[in-house]
């Protein structure tokens, strides 16, 4: 990749970053459905995916194909993520928010009526740092301590 070009860069095409990662652009999309990945849209609804989506999609993969989890098994784990601790929602907000009472998909897969409702979940912290490879069980251990 171009040393000039951030990681976070939106730059490769659907089929490009299907190419990359020896995968199917249906694979991808379906991913995206699954709300396991939020790519980049361009106002032409052209999907563009960085070099940290790549990166995420691989820790995916992995997961389903070496780990043996399941799609549904891996939103269940991004569902763990307490996001509501990370962006400090108040006690109010967690009561009304579909994320602190569930248990079944990621955060950002939800239509947020609270402090989220006017964030871009795709830059959202919760989404870029936290459902990497490794940084959830991080994210645990330094809860649990």
């Amino acid at each position: 990749m171009n040393p000039s070009i951030k990681k976070t860069e939106p730059v490769f095409s659907i089929s490009t970053a299907a190419r990359l990662l020896k995968i199917s652009v249906h694979t991808l999309r379906m991913y995206e459905r699954e709300g396991l990945i939020i790519p980049y849209k361009k106002k032409s609804n052209q999907r563009l995916y960085s070099q940290a989506d790549l990166d995420r999609i691989q820790c995916i993969r992995d997961a389903i194909n070496q780990a043996k989890i399941s799609i549904n098994g891996i939103k269940s784990i991004y569902s763990l993520i307490p996001c509501w601790d990370i962006i400090k929602c108040s006690a109010e907000e967690q009561k009304e928010c579909a994320s602190f009472n569930g248990a079944h998909n990621p955060c950002w897969t939800y239509d947020h009526k609270n402090v989220c409702k006017e964030r871009d979940c795709r830059t959202c912290e919760v989404y870029t740092k936290y459902s990497q490879c490794g940084t959830i069980k991080e994210l645990i251990k330094s809860v649990s301590r």
